[in-house]
């Protein structure tokens, strides 16, 4: 929706229009055509790596779209939890606390499941918005409303850049 050329949707495309172009050249013997294919998919990767970017600090998320969006309390309370859970078993097998081990693992567990529930809140409002934005642009763009059509695209670029942060996180946990 945004006007950034970070989209994903026209990263696709111009992948298609450079493979397209290099077959062309590989066709006619053009090196311009090469080159200036490759030079497009160079710039397609780099368009969808844009796209799937997003800034972060603390529980604020900011997108090269300009998207704002603030984590579900669940993932940052999560978060602290498992990290208390851990200085606990850590503590507990130091002072040789099986009691404390077993706490500190338990609280360790529930901050997964309590961060694990704000990463799937956020997602599914995140798209859950972005149909929005999408949606009411459209609308907002067939009607002539300029100013309803900026507050969709507002609202879709929030959203992606919710989506987009959890889905960094889900995708992180799940290399670890």
């Amino acid at each position: 929706m945004s006007d950034n050329n970070s989209s994903t949707a026209k990263s696709y495309l111009d992948s298609a229009i450079a493979q397209g172009q290099s077959a062309l050249g590989s066709l006619t013997g053009s090196t311009g055509d090469k080159t200036e294919a490759a030079a497009r998919s160079d710039q397609a990767a780099a368009e969808k790596e844009a796209s799937h970017t997003v800034g972060k600090l603390g529980p604020l998320n900011v997108s090269p779209s300009g998207g704002v969006s603030m984590d579900d309390p669940n993932r940052s309370e999560g978060s602290w939890n498992q990290t208390v859970g851990s200085a606990k078993e850590s503590l507990g097998g130091l002072v040789g606390s099986e009691a404390l081990k077993k706490e500190g693992s338990q609280q360790n567990a529930e901050g997964k499941g309590q961060e694990a529930q704000g990463q799937l809140s956020d997602f599914g409002s995140g798209v859950q918005d972005r149909v929005k934005g999408a949606a009411g642009g459209m609308v907002a763009g067939i009607t002539g409303d300029r100013e309803k059509e900026e507050e969709m695209r507002r609202i879709h670029d929030d959203a992606k850049t919710k989506q987009r942060s959890a889905e960094a996180d889900i995708q992180k946990q799940a290399e670890a």
